[in-house]
């Protein structure tokens, strides 16, 4: 048995897969720690999984504004210190890092320690956290085709998302049950990400009724924030049946509202394009224009070249309806999509991963079974 410790969070994004790995290590037999950062989208997250064992490390993101600066450094080096107690406390054989600003004091802390570093970067375009930290690591896990200048042959490996267990594609019926949703009707789910995208719940808003008359229900996860309490709107069809639409700030059943949609529209993050080639739900992407390099848009553009859907440029959010009117109601395209999406998913093995990161640890001294370290 190894004991790995991850360091993920900050955004859906980067904690989803670091739950996703520690669940496929204890499955092992492994001990697995994880490290989030303080924001609200970690602890709800964290909450579904009282199995495993989290903690908050302070951190914060980097940014060119002197204030933005000043609390980066700040956090970080505080974050430096937790990290280098924990490490003292639980002795982990490996550090794995999911890139992001909460990644940066652990890995650093780790590698200072001598304890052998693993990254892993889930988007095309590789982020500064992965960047500057991949010097420091003897794994680096990257999107098949991607590549990290100045990156040896020997650290890289090819590696898609890891994807928590509990998204399996579920029988459809159990799942319109489980949200109470319309079984008759076509589901259009409209989601932001776990920070919300008010373009997009907009748009939702304003196409409400053009898409009531074809007889298509909307579910839209506006994201923390961006929406009040849950709403529920009645509209109308052609034939004048009510069609009913839903806004929730967030959705605590992903699997099963991703089973029961048809059809998804969606930021182009690494996770969400997992998560819907593992339920092999089809998406009309708008990747987020002001993602770090760009990295959303390279992401879709991917997505889209592999046949899971398709990409919408937000300068053109006009065209969006009658790109979602084309697919949802196209059964030959949509079942085209699911096989692709099959396709996609059957290359993102957790277990290849586990198997690559088995091999990192090497000798060390005993460490206690049980360590008492109180978490801030």
């Amino acid at each position: 048995m190894s004991r790995f410790l991850i360091a993920c969070g900050g955004t859906g994004g980067h904690l989803a897969p670091g739950i996703a790995l520690a669940e496929g290590l204890v499955a092992r037999g492994h001990e697995a720690h994880l490290l989030i950062s303080r924001k609200q989208v970690d602890a709800r997250l964290a909450q579904k999984y009282p199995q495993l064992s989290f903690a908050r490390v302070p951190a914060a993101p980097l940014g060119a504004h002197p204030a933005v600066l000043a609390r980066f450094v700040w956090h970080q080096s505080a974050g430096f210190v937790y990290s280098w107690r924990y490490l003292r406390q639980i002795r982990p054989d490996v550090v794995v890092g999911f890139g992001g600003f909460t990644s940066v004091a652990v890995v650093m802390a780790g590698w200072m320690r001598h304890v052998p570093v693993a990254l892993h970067e889930a988007n095309r375009v590789p982020g500064r956290a992965v960047r500057l930290l991949s010097r420091f690591a003897r794994r680096v896990y990257l999107p098949s085709g991607v590549r990290l200048r100045g990156l040896h042959a020997n650290v890289a490996r090819a590696q898609g998302l890891p994807v928590r267990r509990e998204f399996q594609r579920l029988p459809r019926a159990a799942a319109f049950a489980a949200l109470g949703l319309q079984p008759a009707r076509r589901l259009l789910a409209v989601l932001g990400g776990s920070q919300g995208a008010t373009a997009l719940n907009d748009w939702a808003e304003r196409n409400l009724e053009t898409l009531a008359l074809d007889g298509v229900q909307v579910y839209c996860v506006s994201g923390p924030g961006q929406r009040g309490a849950h709403e529920e709107r009645l509209r109308r069809t052609r034939e004048g049946m009510q069609v009913k639409s839903y806004f929730v700030p967030f959705c605590d059943q992903m699997p099963e509202l991703l089973s029961c949609a048809d059809l998804v529209v969606s930021r182009a993050g690494a996770g969400t394009l997992a998560e819907l080639a593992r339920v092999g739900t089809p998406g009309v992407l708008v990747p987020f224009p002001q993602a770090a390099d760009d990295h959303q848009a390279a992401n879709a553009r991917f997505f889209e070249q592999q046949g899971g859907g398709l990409v919408v440029d937000q300068r053109y959010l006009g065209g969006l309806i009658k790109e979602v009117q084309d697919v949802i109601g196209n059964d030959w395209l949509l079942r085209k999509f699911h096989e692709n999406l099959h396709r996609m998913d059957q290359e993102n093995s957790l277990e290849a991963m586990i198997n690559d990161l088995e091999r990192l640890p090497g000798p060390r001294a005993a460490v206690p079974p049980r360590v008492a370290l109180k978490l801030a």
